[in-house]
């Protein structure tokens, strides 16, 4: 198939590689023109602006967006809503607020294009290992473009199948969802970023626990020398803990077993906030979440050892780096 794709960040340039080596065809847009030549050399058809990629493509279109979420997705779709024709397809596949998906639809809808909200997790990682997609909308328009998902999902891999799971969607096996209409792939994405934030912190905690049992505050016999480098290690062959979070974590910890590389500055995305606002909209209590995220407010104050493994886990699954250490 043909998709368009706007922004070529870390993850959407490498969503076009992926597609290419799947034999799909991809017109590429950039602010950078350095970032649409680059995958220019390796296979894309590039365009200067967001007119001539829509031009370059046969209709019916599908535009991806990967940009942040805010002005710029905003400015895009807007740009789009001016260009493209009915029966097109815009799939914003960053990390927007689901409530503004639902009226950028009903918007398009108006104008006969259809909008899919394509919630995105594999970071820098996903062109080997493949994108977990959550994807919002029209059914009919998830079903057309169904070559790409399952170009960009990981596959079944070498995970065993679930029992019971026999008659349902063989889609979800291989790593992407149709999650429901406009905005719940958003929504489902935000909720796993949200308990990302908890996961990560829980390992932070231990690790930050362990590395203080030698400390003076404890009478001498009582005192630990570990090795946290080891014991994420083993901590990956068989525990119930396995994940691949702790892979990241036992692969910091072995180049760096201080972290002295990282500050513990932890930044949020905005997703962990969105996240917190809909227990508080449902009224559930989501202690766990709301703590991590208070955790990534305060990192920005003093930093903890706790921190340090956060700041390590994010660069390592997403390429986030921290402020003032940009590459």
């Amino acid at each position: 198939m043909q998709l368009g794709m706007i922004g070529l960040g870390r993850m959407g340039a490498n969503i076009v590689r992926r597609l290419m080596r799947q034999g799909h065809e991809c017109v590429v847009f950039d602010r950078n023109a350095q970032a649409a030549a680059t995958l220019a050399a390796e296979g894309a058809d590039p365009a200067a602006d967001i007119a001539g990629l829509v031009g370059a493509l046969a209709p019916p279109r599908a535009v991806w967006i990967m940009l942040p979420a805010g002005g710029p997705t905003r400015e895009a779709v807007s740009t789009l809503a001016g260009l493209l024709a009915p029966g097109d397809t815009v799939i914003d596949g960053g990390n927007t607020f689901w409530k503004e998906d639902i009226a950028r639809a009903r918007e398009l809808r108006v104008k006969g294009i259809a909008y899919l909200d394509a919630g995105t997790s594999g970071g820098v990682w996903g062109l080997e290992r493949g994108y977990c997609l959550m994807i919002g909308g029209e059914k009919a328009e998830v079903d057309r473009l169904d070559p790409i998902f399952a170009a960009l999902a990981p596959g079944p891999g070498g995970i065993s199948r679930t029992p019971g799971r026999e008659d349902r969607d063989l889609r979800v096996e291989r790593g992407y969802l149709h999650a429901g209409p406009c905005g719940a792939g958003h929504f489902v994405k935000m909720i796993h970023n949200g308990i990302e934030y908890g996961m990560m912190q829980a390992i932070a905690e231990g690790f930050d626990i362990m590395r203080h049992a030698g400390t003076g505050r404890l009478p001498e016999e009582l005192r630990l020398d570990l090795d946290l480098a080891d014991i994420a290690e083993v901590w990956r062959r068989g525990s119930v803990i396995t994940s691949w979070l702790l892979d990241l974590t036992a692969a910091a910890l072995a180049a760096d077993p201080d972290l002295a590389g990282y500050s513990g500055h932890v930044e949020d995305s905005g997703e962990g906030r969105w996240t917190v606002q809909a227990a508080i909209e449902e009224a559930v209590p989501a202690e766990v979440l709301t703590s991590a995220l208070y955790t990534r407010f305060r990192s920005r104050q003093e930093h903890t050892f706790a921190e340090k493994m956060l700041s390590a886990m994010r660069r390592g699954f997403g390429g986030h780096m921290e402020p003032g250490k940009g590459e």
